[in-house]
């Protein structure tokens, strides 16, 4: 997605503090966290949120879930919050599929 701040993130074409990273996903911290830990995961495939997923995504989304305890321990979670939101009434500002990962600490968002 061209104009998509996580693909540019995703693509090192605009600056994030990353904190993990693989062939599926990136991990970076939320420019505006709700909690004292607040990480971004987002899947390196472009999917616009939970509503736009097909059958073929699952695999995808699997990936994206299998990699929160490996972006928790590296950000020393142990235990943590995972928030999706879908839609901009529930709050969903950017339109990339992603996973808050927040320590529990915050306020959900």
């Amino acid at each position: 997605m061209k104009d998509c701040i996580f693909c540019k993130i995703i693509n090192k074409q605009i600056p994030a503090k990353i904190v993990f990273e693989n062939e599926d996903v990136v991990a970076f911290h939320d420019i505006n966290p709700k909690a004292k830990v607040h990480v971004l995961i987002v899947p390196k495939e472009h999917r616009e949120g939970l509503s736009a997923l097909k059958k073929d995504d699952a695999l995808s989304v699997g990936k994206l879930m299998v990699n929160i305890p490996a972006v928790a321990k590296q950000v020393n979670l142990k235990d943590f919050r995972v928030v999706i939101n879908n839609g901009k009434e529930a709050g969903q500002t950017v339109f990339h599929l992603h996973v808050h990962l927040m320590s529990c600490d915050g306020l959900l968002a």
